[in-house]
């Protein structure tokens, strides 16, 4: 895992496993003020977004942190720093997964603005050309089988290391154009403190609920692995 070097940039912080120059942090401010667009999710799920291109990177993501629930009414954007802040939290723990052999988004940067209430932005390649799963399922089951295979594999990987994504559904997993599958969204996510059993179990009733929720294929929920041991 990148050990993380900080910048400032005018009234920003940055946080990146490796230099940013100052054109590209320019750049990146000016995309942070930018009208963020609305992924809804077939699972009901919102999170905002640009997609920009980043001199020197290529297409990337720009994920804007937003708070849900009744107090999003009140308070849209900011937080209250305590300990490290949200978006550096999800680079890390992207920076780890992707150590562990888990397919999920490239971090390049995270950024915060504030002190004691704070505005945050995550920064990821950008993958192209992809499906969730959701949509595989409903027109492929012969694809969708066979992304749950890998699906499984890399869920084991998170059970064996005690890792708990806290919003794992078909909705949360993608495919690209070259068959690879990636595990998205991996906010609050963090180390479980319970056994391996129970994550396990935690896992498979989240994954659970969402396909008979919103009424996905039952082939969805034939999961013979999430194996722990």
């Amino acid at each position: 895992m990148g050990l993380v070097q900080t910048q400032t940039y005018h009234s920003y912080q940055f946080g990146s496993a490796s230099y940013i120059a100052a054109h590209q942090l320019r750049q990146l401010v000016g995309f942070f003020k930018l009208p963020s667009k609305r992924v809804n999710s077939a699972l009901g799920g919102r999170t905002s977004i640009t997609v920009v291109p980043l001199e020197g990177i290529g297409s990337v993501v720009i994920k804007h942190y937003r708070r849900g629930g009744i107090i999003r009414h009140l308070i849209k954007q900011r937080y209250l720093r305590c300990g490290k802040t949200r978006c550096q939290m999800e680079y890390e723990l992207l920076q780890k997964v992707r150590s562990l052999g888990i397919n999920a988004p490239d971090p390049v940067a995270f950024a915060h603005r504030g002190r004691l209430f704070y505005q945050c932005w995550l920064v990821t390649r950008e993958i192209k050309d992809h499906q969730t799963l959701v949509q595989i399922s409903l027109s492929n089951q012969e694809q969708a089988r066979m992304v749950m295979q890998e699906v499984v594999k890399q869920v084991t990987i998170l059970i064996k290391n005690k890792i708990l994504h806290v919003d794992l559904h078909p909705g949360n997993v993608i495919v690209d154009n070259q068959n690879r599958v990636y595990l998205l969204d991996f906010d609050k996510a963090g180390i479980f403190p319970r056994g391996k059993n129970a994550l396990r179990a935690r896992y498979l009733r989240r994954w659970n609920r969402a396909i008979q929720k919103h009424g996905l294929p039952k082939m969805l929920s034939e999961v013979n692995g999430f194996n722990p041991m």
